[in-house]
């Protein structure tokens, strides 16, 4: 059996996203269903994307393939919570991103949630794997953390 994932902080993140819950994300038990957790973690690295003008979901030749993912989950959220997203890049490959996103409580200082997911980005049309465009690159790297090194957006 694996060890606990060690709970993270709002030090562990580059980038923090704030994410309005809605009425439809809590479930018959009174808070957020699980699934919607992953939408949180997409939704996070998608607009940190966009922003940064490295990523056109519509248009772009290259598009960025969910892999793996995975999600612990520490304490509950629920409507009418605000979550906010922390983003980090945990590896930078030659076509393929790991990303760790911490979810917080409003303004919680531990993650209630975390987990990761893996992008392999690939041509749109082909579906094979492409190198990581500069301007994406670049996007990237400033979100490489480690416990030993700081964000570079930081």
């Amino acid at each position: 059996m694996p060890a606990p994932a060690v709970r993270r902080t709002r030090q562990d993140f580059c980038q923090f996203l704030p994410i309005t819950t809605r009425w439809m994300d809590n479930d018959a038990y009174g808070h957020v269903n699980n699934v919607v957790y992953y939408s949180y973690f997409d939704t996070v690295v998608n607009t940190y994307l966009i922003h940064a003008g490295v990523l056109d979901p519509n248009a772009g030749h290259i598009i960025g393939l969910v892999i793996e993912s995975q999600c612990n989950y520490f304490a509950p959220l629920s409507f009418p919570d605000t979550v906010v997203a922390g983003v980090r890049v945990a590896h930078l490959g030659n076509s393929s991103v790991r990303y760790e996103v911490g979810l917080f409580r409003e303004d919680d200082e531990v993650a209630a949630a975390q987990g990761h997911f893996v992008h392999v980005y690939v041509d749109r049309e082909s579906r094979r794997p492409r190198p990581l465009p500069p301007a994406l690159r670049e996007a990237l790297r400033l979100l490489v953390s480690t416990r030993t090194a700081p964000c570079a957006a930081d």
